[in-house]
């Protein structure tokens, strides 16, 4: 008796190149990587000083960082490039970067839900998740004459 197999899915990859740096203000640019169920994968590059404001998340968190520093005012450990942050759902957080960094920092962030913002209160202000990313990313582009950015999704 003969079985069809199923087929094996291809891996995808894109290069650097492929996914272009927009600035979304203040001193930060983004190039969204994928956006795929509640998964959402950012690059960013922080300018030193740059401060990000108080958020939680509901879902988990990765950070790895590939140059530069930073670190969250609530806490007292400071990233640094080749590092590996977890931020379990519902942890704080004020990203901070120093304002003596020597150029940018880069992070790729992994991140599972929904991006809450809080106000001085702890209130929530706004939310920010992957579609909503990838949405504002891909009008950024299009404004900029840039092509449509292969995304991952």
């Amino acid at each position: 008796m003969s079985t069809v197999a199923d087929p094996v899915p291809a891996a995808i990859h894109r290069g650097d190149d492929e996914l272009p740096w927009v600035s979304v203000g203040d001193g930060v640019e983004l190039k969204v990587l994928m956006v795929r169920d509640d998964l959402w994968v950012i690059r960013n590059r922080f300018a030193p000083g740059v401060v990000v404001p108080t958020h939680r998340h509901t879902g988990a968190v990765y950070a790895h960082t590939l140059a530069g520093s930073w670190k969250y005012a609530e806490y007292p450990e400071v990233n640094r490039a080749g590092s590996f942050l977890y931020e379990p759902p519902g942890s704080v957080h004020t990203l901070t970067v120093p304002a003596d960094n020597d150029g940018p920092t880069d992070v790729i962030f992994q991140i599972h839900g929904a991006n809450l913002n809080l106000d001085a209160d702890g209130r929530v202000e706004s939310v920010t998740d992957g579609p909503g990313v990838l949405a504002a990313y891909l009008a950024v582009c299009e404004a900029a004459g840039l092509p449509r950015p292969p995304v991952i999704t």
